[in-house]
């Protein structure tokens, strides 16, 4: 496994939402979005399974995985790519459990089925192709950020 570096870490625990592919039982892709993505130490993320029956039987038949966390307005990333351990039961469970309950789930021991451990053995960063064109990052955002206004209203409310 590889050590995620300290900047990356605080990149996925300020995101949160990560994007994991694993392979369906037919050998095809299965992309699911993930919103308790985040860090478990300095070689593991984790997710909590609050909805996830397809990509949990997924990890148990076949434990490769890959997850993709993005800053939207930014629209950098990291990819993460590893073997992922599925918890349903026993102490990391329950250790699980509690971390998600103490950080973003208080109700989380009523809504967790299990816990994913991915063991990151490799990250690589993902950079939208604006940046080709010569944009800086301050563009980029500035760009993304008027595009969700258009989208979502001036407060991110919703529709105009």
């Amino acid at each position: 496994m590889v050590q995620i570096p300290e900047q990356v870490r605080r990149f996925v625990e300020e995101q949160r939402l990560g994007f994991v592919a694993t392979v369906n039982l037919d050998g095809s892709p299965n992309v699911s979005p993930k919103g308790t993505v985040t860090i478990w130490d300095e070689e593991h993320l984790v997710f909590a399974d609050l909805a996830s029956p397809t990509t949990v039987r997924n990890l148990e038949h076949d434990p490769r995985s890959e997850v993709c966390v993005v800053d939207p307005v930014s629209r950098k990333g990291w990819r993460f790519r590893g073997q992922a351990e599925v918890l349903h039961l026993g102490d990391r469970f329950r250790e699980g459990v509690r971390f998600f309950e103490e950080r973003q789930l208080p109700d989380a021991p009523a809504r967790i089925r299990s816990i994913v451990l991915v063991g990151v053995d490799a990250l690589a960063p993902l950079i939208s192709p604006a940046y080709s064109t010569g944009l800086t990052e301050e563009e980029v955002r500035r760009r993304s950020w008027s595009r969700f206004q258009k989208v979502y209203g001036q407060e991110g409310l919703g529709p105009k």
